[in-house]
């Protein structure tokens, strides 16, 4: 039978995760906000 208080002990998390969680946070990703925003700035200089 598998002693899963063992096997937390003996657990470590992937580099592979924890560098992409660091990538993920740490890249400025362009949301729906800010393409509106610039469309809207677009559309005031055009009037």
């Amino acid at each position: 039978m598998i002693d899963f208080e063992e096997e937390l002990k003996k657990f470590q998390p992937s580099l592979e995760v924890e560098e992409a969680e660091e990538a993920i946070y740490n890249h400025d990703l362009t949301d729906m906000t800010d393409i509106l925003q610039e469309m809207m700035k677009e559309a005031r200089r055009n009037r």
